[in-house]
């Protein structure tokens, strides 16, 4: 049985699509994660933290920035 799965938060999928392959920060309702941005679906993201991906559901993300590296 197959199920279609709508976009939750459009503005917040529209934002991620365009951050894949870059390095982020992910504030969800637990913890901080930093990784690479590998894939974003409707229901969650795949975020990859020293070679092993991590599965977040978009529910569970506060917010989201672009890690940035200080000089």
């Amino acid at each position: 049985m197959t199920q279609t799965r709508s976009i939750t938060n459009p503005y917040l999928y529209e934002t991620l699509s365009m951050m894949i392959g870059q390095a982020v920060v992910v504030q969800t309702a637990k913890n901080i994660q930093q990784g690479i941005l590998l894939s974003i679906l409707p229901d969650h993201m795949v975020l990859e933290m020293n070679r092993t991906p991590f599965f977040i559901r978009m529910e569970e993300i506060v917010w989201v920035t672009l890690e940035t590296i200080k000089k």
